[in-house]
């Protein structure tokens, strides 16, 4: 059994090579919003120390446009597919997930409880999910943020609340000043931190939330090799996603499975699925 690889939401368009796609055990969306939203001004992504801060805003046609030509792009791809949606109020959620119910070819409806690039504040998570899970009998995973002051609670809220699965973790706010002027890179000043640096927390996330709730996770943060992946699968993780290193290697899925799967044969096993929560395992 192998550890399925995903794209974080994001971090690939809907226009994407149909074989970047086809390198992916499944395609995850941008996140969709009920009305479209131009998203925040230029610039809006900057590089520095093992980090990518962006902060595009949630940028994204619209539910009506995306259940229409955007969908039929996606399903060209001839990939399972998962739609990231969100909003800034329970009905928000619920209009989506209600729409997104009637697309047969999705397997998967993402929550997006966690963008650090918006200014609306959202009604309590559970409220979200508790809208979405009304609207759909499609599994639901709910993307968290790791600032959350516990977010083995915050698992545990969104599991009663009836998510079939979690993704972990979004980005942190962070900032970047430009060296010369010290101003802000980014038009909006704070975005969202992603990259390599961020893989202790994603690992102290999935770490916690495994031992909260019993639910599939998708453990991303970070990762650009195997043994990134099989860090996170160690913790807890049963699916890994890829973010950052997509920018740099479209293809990055076809290493990194390959990486993951030599990590588990070199200690012995047959596969990286069989480490699954071993770092969990007492001596």
């Amino acid at each position: 059994m192998s550890v399925p690889i995903l794209n974080a939401s994001g971090c690939l368009d809907a226009l994407v090579a149909p074989d970047v796609a086809r390198s992916l055990d499944a395609f995850v969306t941008k996140t969709v919003t009920p009305l479209p939203r131009e998203g925040n001004p230029p610039p809006r992504i900057a590089e520095a120390d093992g980090w990518m801060l962006n902060s595009i805003g949630l940028q994204n046609p619209g539910i009506d446009q995306f259940c229409g030509d955007v969908f039929h792009r996606l399903c060209d791809l001839e990939v399972p597919l998962w739609v990231s949606v969100g909003g800034f109020s329970a009905s928000d959620y619920r209009v989506c997930c209600e729409r997104v119910d009637e697309l047969e070819a999705v397997q998967v409806i993402e929550l997006n409880l966690s963008c650090p690039n918006v200014d609306e504040a959202p009604e309590t998570i559970a409220e979200l999910v508790q809208a979405s899970r009304a609207a759909t009998e499609k599994p639901l995973y709910a993307k968290l943020s790791p600032a959350s002051a516990d977010i083995a609670e915050v698992a545990r809220a969104v599991a009663d609340a009836g998510v079939d699965g979690l993704s972990l973790v979004n980005t942190l706010r962070g900032l970047f000043l430009d060296p010369v002027s010290l101003r802000p890179r980014l038009a909006l000043g704070p975005g969202g931190a992603s990259g390599p640096a961020l893989r202790p927390i994603a690992l102290a996330s999935v770490y916690a939330c495994a031992n909260a709730v019993e639910l599939p996770i998708v453990g991303m943060g970070g990762v650009n090799s195997g043994q990134g992946a099989l860090d996170l699968v160690a913790v807890g993780a049963s699916a890994i996603a890829l973010g950052t290193v997509l920018f740099s290697d479209p293809f990055a899925a076809d290493r990194v499975r390959d990486e993951l799967e030599g990590e588990g044969g070199s200690r012995g096993f047959g596969s990286a699925a069989e480490m699954g929560r071993i770092a969990h395992v007492s001596a």
